[in-house]
């Protein structure tokens, strides 16, 4: 449902539910925002009908009881309102610590940049009788921080409308410009995440908001795409952040003395005559290989396979890149993170 047309339905039911009288279309007409309309065009008259027609029939699908009837015998016209008695909420029990724990939470969202919808929640159960403690903490604080870029993300993904923005990650210094189609944020161990689709990538993304530097900006129109049906953005964030959620195990063949880096993430450490064996722990195969090519012949993969392979992706299209720009060598940044400059491979020679 469009945003003009939720606001226009909200605009509706509170009109019918502020009169004890019946009031006809043409009084409901000039009073709610959005059916304006010039009443002598019969163009326009037979569209605000029209609109009318759905937004009544939206209103009983969405179990408003809405009542139709006349003021008096001389009214010719049927009109229409909303019975409190039937649209008005059941008492809500809350115990002293679901109340307290209802305070925590608005606290939260007002911390969140939410602060308009956690007034809102309030108001509603205040005025249906249920003291709400938004002073009561528990003994625990929120400690959710809101990033800038949650609210431009969180209506993004509301609207269904596609963003682009710049990220940053620990390997590389420069931050690189992304396209997501955001299906929602959510928190996960205290820090806000966006799930999407990566329309650069053609595959499913999400990046920790703090680590997205400048504005989000908007691009395109609204409803442009459509999330999945059984899209659980909890899991999907479990399974790609953090080493503790990195599932998969990975054997690496790291040179005497070289690949610092590499070895403080072992778990395990093997030595052998050409090196020692580090076993890694990793979430998926491309963000390890990314990570691992920094560090050029220092390294090497023994399993598994999938790790291997995106290896080997990655230093073709180095090398790819290196012989389109007219270069032999990779940088030192790029063949080996910790390794001497002088002692950099060529692009061809380390694809190979």
């Amino acid at each position: 449902m469009s945003r003009s047309r939720t606001e226009r339905l909200v605009n509706l039911v509170i009109c019918l539910l502020s009169t004890r009288r019946f009031l006809t279309a043409a009084q409901i007409a000039a009073t709610v925002p959005g059916y304006e309309h010039d009443s002598d065009d019969p163009r326009e008259h037979e569209a605000f009908q029209r609109k009318f027609e759905r937004d009544k029939a939206e209103l009983r699908e969405l179990g408003v009881p809405l009542e139709i009837g006349t003021a008096s015998v001389f009214d010719a016209e049927p009109g229409y309102r909303i019975a409190r008695r039937d649209y008005g909420l059941p008492e809500i029990p809350l115990a002293p610590d679901e109340a307290a724990a209802v305070g925590v939470a608005a606290r939260l969202w007002r911390h969140a940049g939410m602060a308009a919808a956690a007034s809102s929640g309030l108001a509603k159960l205040r005025a249906g009788g249920i003291e709400v403690d938004g002073e009561a903490t528990l003994g625990v604080e929120p400690v959710v921080a809101v990033d800038p870029a949650f609210t431009p993300l969180a209506n993004a993904a509301r609207e269904r409308r596609a963003v682009t923005f710049n990220y940053r990650v620990p390997e590389q210094d420069a931050s690189a410009t992304r396209h997501l189609q955001p299906w929602g944020v959510v928190c996960w161990r205290g820090r806000w995440y966006v799930v999407g689709n990566d329309t650069d990538r053609g595959a499913t993304r999400c990046f920790r908001l703090s680590r997205i530097t400048g504005a989000v900006r908007l691009v395109g129109p609204t409803d442009a795409y459509t999330p999945p049906a059984d899209l659980n953005l909890i899991s999907h964030v479990a399974r790609w952040s953090g080493p503790h959620e990195r599932t998969r195990s990975a054997r690496v063949l790291a040179r005497p003395g070289r690949a610092a880096g590499v070895r403080r993430w072992a778990e395990q450490v093997e030595a052998t005559p050409d090196g020692d064996i580090l076993t890694l722990r990793y979430a998926e195969p491309l963000g390890l290989a990314a990570w691992l090519v920094r560090y050029g012949p220092d390294v090497l993969v023994l399993e598994p396979e999938e790790v291997r392979e995106a290896i080997v992706c990655r230093l073709r299209d180095m090398a790819g890149l290196a012989e389109k720009l007219g270069a032999t060598e990779l940088p030192a940044q790029l063949a080996g993170s910790d390794q001497d400059p002088a002692q950099t491979r060529s692009a061809q020679e380390i694809a190979a």
